[in-house]
């Protein structure tokens, strides 16, 4: 009798809480949990805003490339049919006004092309943003889920504020962008649209 009282096997202890059973019943992390995820969505419908004015942004920018060439083809068209009834002097004398009209058109063109682009740029910056808080804030949930009661509130939430406030883009510096060599482009088009309106008006 004694040895079968000396081997009885030991009472079982009982098994921890999950995690999530330790938040449910802890209000500070519960309270956490719901601010973290209702955050997380925000950053969620921020993020398919954002993407959708880019998309938007994108189709004004081709619309306006596709308004360049347009205007150009029909000024050239309409000047050779306006030049081959007219003397070639009066046509040359006032090839300025449509030298001049070509011009300031191209200009607007050009500048509304570079502040789309600009724009585009901006919205794609605060875009990149947008994804690395929910990366951090997805990161931070997890953590939460899987330790529980001893997810260290002011240590984690305090890295969460620091990540945020201290980031930098590390990104190489560029003296010249896609936008700049797009501007330029078109700043030649331009240049060669004069030269082809004085050639058609004066010869």
């Amino acid at each position: 009798m004694a040895d079968d009282q000396g081997t009885k096997p030991p009472i079982m202890e009982p098994k921890p809480p999950h995690p999530l059973h330790q938040i449910a019943e802890t209000p500070t992390h519960k309270l956490l949990l719901k601010q973290w995820l209702k955050e997380e969505e925000l950053i969620l419908n921020r993020i398919a805003l954002k993407e959708t004015q880019i998309d938007s942004v994108r189709k004004e920018i081709t619309q306006l490339y596709m308004f360049f060439f347009v205007f150009h083809s029909i000024a050239l068209i309409l000047l050779f049919n306006a030049s081959s009834n007219d003397p070639v002097e009066k046509s040359c004398r006032r090839s300025w006004i449509p030298s001049v009209c070509t011009l300031l058109c191209s200009l607007g063109l050009i500048w509304a092309v570079r502040y789309k682009s600009d724009v585009e740029s901006h919205l794609e910056k605060l875009l990149e943003r947008e994804k690395e808080d929910g990366k951090l804030l997805a990161k931070c949930v997890e953590e939460l889920k899987k330790k529980g009661v001893e997810f260290d509130l002011l240590k984690e939430v305090d890295a969460l504020r620091r990540a945020k406030s201290l980031r930098v883009e590390a990104k190489a510096v560029k003296k010249w962008s896609a936008r700049d060599f797009v501007t330029l482009f078109f700043f030649s088009v331009s240049c060669l649209v004069l030269a082809l309106t004085r050639i058609i008006l004066c010869n």
